[in-house]
């Protein structure tokens, strides 16, 4: 090959490199791990309102266990499968659930190994074969066919930047990667259910009479009885009979504990418990309604007074309404109950843990209703339209209440009272003498 023919060469050799290397330019080449960055997750999920099935699953590492909720529209109405048919609040809060998450994009690419998804908290709470750590909140939207819209594994939150951000993995996939989101999707029944369960204001309340006892069911006794009755004037000054000075903060914490009463479970009554609840005659005594009650601590006594192994609180308002609240044994799920607490055990309640079985009944007292309007005028429908809608709303259901609300609502004399004894209070009954049940 002569001089000429090898420079040629060279030459055209040069040339091919240097186009290869305009063409194909390393910088323009995105690695495949971060290929999605910066996407949406369901591009074409867009409707906020398309949403009529929420599935949310958390993971309890305590107990190993898995803890579903599902909310769903059907039969023109809100409810809560998960929880027996429940009636839920759902439209407006699974209407921003689905917009906040409607809008997530692929923010970063943080890691494509699966070893990395439990320090990551995106293992799948479904997963049988994971371990028992570091799994995530599984989040499912689903349209009124029952398709899919949206399905997440959300994790942990993580630190990045401004914002609150978290890793978030798609089921069935490996990559994990960071969002940004303040989107809280809770699987808390409490968090989707109507909040104003008594439908009671402060305002409104005129007479609370706190019966405090527990029963003795291998003696057929009560125990521990203590009874009080706090009333509030048109000045909405309060007074307890026995007097003393009331502890005003205690006082205050009681009212806002019966407006603010919030159910953490429910469990449906037998039907034909339900539909006794339902009438004014009262409970019939059957083999089903006695055992169904007194699995929940509540128990029927000759001539039909029904007794609760916590104790009782009766609450009148100024619309003539009734209420009565009867606690009952510790529900299933609380720490007292995992320990073996269970029927015939004595009532503590010291622990906020101790979740109680809670039978409320409602009825309508025009005398009372009469007794609590302005003067000179007569009392409005509201208050019998209202006990009957809270008659046909607590029938359903046994309720089950936090320990700490639990406590709130039972407070003896020494919390409400500044600490003073007052002078001619009636002594306590002695057990003794307590009415067999």
């Amino acid at each position: 090959m002569t001089e000429l023919t090898k420079t040629a060469v060279f030459c055209a050799t040069a040339c091919l490199l240097v186009l290869a290397a305009v063409v194909v330019d390393p910088g323009s080449v995105t690695p495949e791990v971060f290929s999605d960055q910066g996407e949406f997750f369901y591009p074409e999920f867009k409707d906020p309102q398309a949403p009529k099935v929420i599935e949310v699953v958390d993971y309890d590492e305590a107990t190993a266990t898995a803890r579903p909720l599902k909310v769903e529209f059907k039969n023109n109405k809100w409810s809560i499968p998960s929880h027996y048919g429940y009636p839920a609040d759902a439209q407006t809060r699974l209407a921003s659930t689905a917009a906040a998450l409607m809008e997530l994009r692929k923010d970063k690419v943080v890691s494509d190994r699966v070893e990395d998804h439990a320090s990551c908290g995106v293992v799948d709470p479904f997963d049988q074969g994971a371990g028992l750590v570091g799994r995530g909140k599984r989040v499912t939207l689903r349209d009124g066919k029952g398709a899919v819209l949206a399905d997440f594994i959300v994790g942990k939150e993580v630190e990045e930047g401004k914002g609150f951000y978290r890793y978030i993995r798609i089921p069935g996939q490996r990559r994990v990667y960071t969002v940004k989101t303040d989107a809280d999707v809770s699987a808390r029944f409490e968090d989707w259910i109507e909040t104003d369960l008594l439908k009671l204001s402060s305002p409104e309340i005129r007479k609370v009479t706190i019966n405090k006892y527990s029963i003795n069911e291998m003696e057929g006794k009560l125990e521990g009885v203590e009874r009080m009755t706090l009333t509030r004037d048109k000045d909405g000054k309060w007074s307890m009979s026995g007097g003393g000075k009331l502890n005003e903060s205690k006082t205050m914490d009681l009212a806002l504990a019966l407006t603010g009463l919030r159910i953490v479970d429910v469990q449906p009554k037998p039907d034909n418990l339900t539909q006794d609840l339902k009438t004014d005659q009262g409970i019939r005594v059957s083999a089903e309604s006695i055992m169904s009650l007194r699995q929940k601590g509540f128990f029927i006594i000759p001539p039909g007074q029904l007794l609760s192994n916590a104790g009782e609180i009766g609450v009148e308002s100024a619309k003539g309404v009734q209420y009565t609240l009867r606690f009952g044994e510790v529900a299933s799920g609380s720490a007292a109950a995992s320990a073996g607490g269970g029927s015939g055990s004595k009532e503590s309640g010291s622990s906020a843990s101790e979740r109680r079985y809670l039978f409320i009944t409602a009825g309508y007292n025009e005398a009372l209703a009469k007794q609590y309007a302005e003067p000179g005028k007569e009392p409005d429908k509201k208050g019998s339209d209202l006990a009957r809608e809270l008659q046909r709303r607590f029938a359903d259901w046994y309720y089950v209440i936090s320990g700490a609300d639990f406590n709130k609502l039972r407070p003896s004399r020494r919390d409400l009272t500044a600490g003073v004894a007052p002078a001619g209070s009636a002594p306590p009954v002695p057990a003794a003498s307590q009415p067999g049940i």
